[in-house]
């Protein structure tokens, strides 16, 4: 078995081989060629801390995999990054582990960037004329990076509840895309008059209510990927035009779904499609004016792909594939 490390992965897999794995992933769900168990989710309060444990296994592949991925936000304090992890890559016709992919997180954040960016492609409007992004941490930047590549952005306007890493993410991106990054001195003012919005923080009482966003506008609601997070009023969820999750039994329990549940507001029967029934085909994306809400939890099925995608491109001496 290989110890395979960050370095090794960052040299290997990058954004559109990324891109390429979310769109897999999701057709394959959409498919039904997925065998994915629950998440498992542990917290620590005491630490400000969580940790994510997903895995599938895409029929047909020559391996599955299980993911951990940890976010303790304390951790810059001591000096540490705040997100670790690592990945188990198994064969799949025979149960022997093949490498552990020791990412820190690399995959997981190329991952769910991907899949926001899928989710752009097929639901956003284009041309985007503005785009709002909460949340300056990592994912932020990977998922500008990423969304970048399928839209052409014109103006970004970006919040955080600290208002000098607002300043430092939109100076940074700004010089990295070349596109207009500006501070906004709320999430209100961020996302006025935005058509495209993400929001990518670990709140957990919503920064978006009902009456914030415009008509048209698409939402990415990638930070609620527990059952105590919240990004979006619940009302706002539900009065959406459409609104798509990537695994509805998934969002039901842990995303912006899952309030609006909660809520009393919606049932499931109301949620429009799935990501993988727009990736195939089988609803259409967007039709025009139209508020649509995208739910993305992170789903095993990313990770199962994009480990593939890195053990194909790492070469590996012995591999089964």
């Amino acid at each position: 078995m290989r110890l395979v490390t960050e370095q090794e992965l960052r040299d290997v897999v990058d954004e559109s081989m990324a891109l390429d794995a979310a769109e897999h992933a999701f057709r394959a769900l959409a498919e039904d060629r997925v065998e994915q168990p629950p998440p498992m989710g542990f917290d620590f309060p005491e630490a400000s801390g969580e940790v994510h444990v997903k895995g599938a296994a895409i029929r047909g592949a020559p391996l599955f995999a299980v993911k951990l991925a940890s976010g303790f936000y304390r951790n810059p304090e001591k000096g540490l990054p705040v997100s670790s992890g690592l990945v188990l890559v198994c064969d799949q016709t025979d149960g022997s582990p093949l490498a552990v992919f020791h990412d820190n997180a690399y995959l997981t954040e190329l991952r769910t960037a991907a899949a926001g960016a899928l989710a752009a492609r097929l639901l956003a409007p284009d041309p985007i004329e503005k785009m709002a992004v909460l949340g300056t941490g990592a994912q932020a930047r990977y998922q500008l990076r990423a969304i970048s590549r399928v839209r052409p952005l014109r103006q970004v306007s970006a919040w955080s509840p600290h208002p000098e890493r607002t300043k430092r993410y939109c100076d940074e991106m700004s010089e990295s895309l070349g596109i207009s990054f500006s501070p906004a001195g709320s999430a209100r003012e961020a996302v006025r008059d935005a058509s495209l919005v993400l929001t990518v923080t670990t709140a957990k009482k919503p920064l978006v209510e009902v009456d914030d966003i415009s008509s048209g506008a698409t939402v990415l609601a990638v930070g609620s990927d527990g059952p105590s997070k919240q990004e979006l009023d619940a009302r706002l969820v539900a009065n959406a035009d459409k609104l798509v999750v990537d695994r509805l039994s998934q969002c039901a329990g842990l995303g912006e779904l899952h309030h609006a549940l909660d809520a009393k507001l919606m049932s499931e029967d109301d949620v429009y499609a799935e990501l993988g029934d727009i990736v195939i085909g089988r609803r259409p994306g967007r039709e025009g004016d139209e508020l649509i809400i995208c739910d993305l939890t992170g789903v095993g099925a990313q990770d199962a792909a994009i480990a593939e995608v890195a053990w194909r491109a790492l070469g590996v001496e012995g591999d089964r594939s």
